[in-house]
């Protein structure tokens, strides 16, 4: 099995911790962000992980190289001359891997009861794990758990392929940063440069190409993205 872990970010809403640490290194319950999602990725049968960096990229690097690399094969996206948000970071992670299996993805200050293994080995196409939790931006699907399209409830923007998207009968989702990507959509990327996000990349071809959503309804996610969700997330872990 193949995972990606988004660690690139600049964890701007955890200053003052990300001032001197990437947000992949803060620490809950003792153990760095990072050291969670690799231990939990290994314990599901992922055998090769590459972690994308940016922000003090080398602290990352340093930690899993000094835990013999936690047993598995793990490598790194070097993004430190420019943070290429999640669809430029997938598109320059995924050659790095050794074999064209599907790929986990799974950003790294996320945590959840996820069924991470069942997720990856029912995902026959590029699947997006989603819930009902009440957001302001919500990924829609048709009543087939196909993806059409993309809305903010807040500003009433939509972006879809599909003109008629504000008539067409959908479900709006949220997506948790758990997805399992499908290699056959890589070459789609070809024309895609530099930074760009993997949604919008998502919403300009699903007309085209099959993208699911699984709905997990007993789905329980953290984002440890403040300095008050820390506390949240110790909590949640020993739960």
């Amino acid at each position: 099995m193949n995972a990606l872990i988004f660690a690139a970010g600049l964890g701007t809403r955890l200053k003052p911790l990300t001032d001197t640490m990437p947000k992949a290194m803060v620490p809950v319950n003792g153990k760095p962000l990072v050291q969670i999602l690799i231990e939990k990725l290994k314990g599901i049968g992922v055998t090769e992980i590459v972690i994308n960096v940016h922000h003090f990229a080398q602290q990352i690097i340093d930690f899993v190289e000094a835990n013999d690399h936690f047993g598995i094969d793990i490598k790194f996206s070097d993004e430190t001359d420019m943070l290429l948000e999640t669809g430029g970071g997938l598109k320059k992670a995924a050659r790095l891997f050794s074999n064209d299996q599907p790929i986990l993805v799974h950003n790294v200050d996320i945590l959840s009861n996820a069924d991470l293994l069942s997720l990856y080995n029912n995902a026959h196409t590029t699947t997006l794990l989603v819930s009902q939790r009440q957001t302001q931006r919500y990924l829609l699907f048709d009543d087939t758990n196909r993806l059409i399209g993309w809305t903010n409830i807040a500003t009433g923007e939509y972006k879809s392929p599909y003109s008629d998207i504000k008539e067409r009968p959908a479900r709006g989702l949220a997506f948790s940063g758990i997805q399992v990507f499908h290699p056959s959509l890589l070459p789609l990327m070809d024309s895609w440069e530099g930074k760009f996000s993997i949604i919008d990349f998502y919403l300009s071809i699903c007309d085209k190409v099959d993208i699911r959503c699984c709905l997990d309804p007993q789905l329980q996610l953290l984002d440890v993205g403040k300095l008050d969700t820390i506390a949240k997330a110790e909590a949640f872990l020993q739960h």
